[in-house]
């Protein structure tokens, strides 16, 4: 019983994940979008209001250390008792 249950377990996440939407998001028949913040000249689309913030998802750094450095004595590294 456990061995027909294995393929089934498989499939059906990828079944799942071929059920998503590929058309452009609108609202519903009846509503709108949001206003538009204050002092925007237009109003935002649907694929305006999807995009993250800056703040949302920030740069990465890629600073590399160049060279190895010594660390610091730390005080509160004690052995275990």
């Amino acid at each position: 019983m456990r061995i027909r249950l294995i393929p089934i377990a498989c499939l059906l996440p990828l079944a799942l994940c071929a059920c998503g939407q590929r058309s452009d998001l609108e609202p519903p028949p009846g509503a709108s979008l949001p206003p538009a913040p204050y002092g925007s000249p237009a109003q935002p689309t649907a694929a305006d209001l999807l995009k993250p913030d800056v703040i949302a998802v920030p740069e990465r750094d890629t600073e590399l250390r160049t060279e190895s450095e010594e660390r610091e004595d730390d005080p509160f590294d004690i052995p275990p008792e």
